[in-house]
């Protein structure tokens, strides 16, 4: 893992319609819609003069068909879990948060005028009570279709950190990454160690690959990662000034082999962030698909889901 670098609110009760309750595998299905907010629209009952709107609890059928398509929804996802060989399905992560985490630095981890000049927070862990954990995938070396079907048929989010000098013979392959509804954010030109670099020469890094990113994908981000993990004070500075507004490294990073851990309690833990890269055989002793097999294997047997970074930023 990379060093850091530093420089110095009563409402009238609601209305319930007495239907059949839905038992056994059925009703938690049910159970766990009306425990996500995903259930389907409730009508409305015309309120009494002077009294607010009551919502009625939808149709049981209206239920039991949406418990049908959860029920379908996971079929779906355990045979798909089942073709690329993993050991169990992996978890559905909970809906986005309606009021975000403020994000600050890491402990540790701040430079000089961090607070002061309002530079972008380099953090490891986004605070969450959730047990959810957020993969992040580097550089772009690899370009393994293979790896891009699994994660679209398993539907796991992922957020890919783009080195220009890697993913410019295929800008395509990283469109589809997006178009596939995952987030590409900016790791700079070359990947170089950024602390060793004049404040002007981190600016053409990570502020010309912001304007790679518009042409390229549509887009400026709004994240991004220091290569190797390391900073400083200038950094930062240059980061904010092409609109960069996060800065996260990892707690984790898996390899198709082995993890390793920046706590000493050597453990996952919610809102976790996790790094992986864009690597083959040519430099693993395996493939994408491999490392993937271990990364959900082990979030899930730990109770965790992935969810997408940017939901929670």
């Amino acid at each position: 893992m990379g060093v850091v670098v530093q420089n110095d609110k009563k409402r009238p009760p609601v209305a319930v319609r007495r239907k059949a309750v839905p038992r056994g595998g059925l009703a938690l299905l049910v159970a766990a819609a009306l425990a996500s907010g995903c259930t389907p629209s409730p009508t409305r009952i015309r309120p009494a003069p002077g009294q607010e709107p009551l919502l009625q609890v939808p149709p049981a059928r209206a239920l039991h068909s949406y418990a049908g398509r959860l029920r379908a929804a996971y079929e779906a996802r355990a045979a798909a879990a089942r073709r690329w060989g993993l050991g169990r399905v992996p978890l559905t992560p909970p809906p986005p948060p309606a009021v975000k985490p403020r994000i600050h630095a890491r402990p540790g981890f701040e430079v000089t005028n961090q607070e002061e000049w309002d530079l972008p927070p380099v953090f490891t862990t986004v605070p969450t009570r959730e047990r959810v954990v957020f993969l992040t995938i580097d550089d772009g070396a690899e370009k393994d279709p293979k790896f891009l079907e699994m994660m679209r048929e398993l539907h796991i989010p992922y957020t890919a950190f783009l080195s220009n000098y890697l993913v410019k013979d295929d800008y395509g392959y990283f469109r589809t990454v997006q178009a596939d509804g995952n987030t590409l954010d900016n790791h700079t030109l070359h990947h170089r160690y950024l602390p060793g670099l004049s404040y002007e020469d981190q600016v053409r890094e990570i502020c010309d690959m912001q304007d790679i990113m518009r042409r390229q994908f549509g887009k400026r981000p709004k994240v991004f990662r220091p290569p190797y993990g390391n900073y400083n004070q200038d950094t930062l500075d240059a980061a904010k000034s092409c609109g960069i507004e996060y800065a996260p490294i990892w707690n984790e990073e898996v390899f198709v082999d082995r993890w390793e851990y920046r706590e000493n309690d050597q453990r996952i833990h919610p809102g976790d962030i996790v790094l992986t890269h864009f690597r083959g055989p040519g430099e693993w002793n395996g493939t994408m698909i491999d490392d993937m097999r271990r990364f959900l294997d082990k979030v899930t047997a730990e109770g965790y889901a992935v969810a997408r970074l940017e939901d929670y930023l």
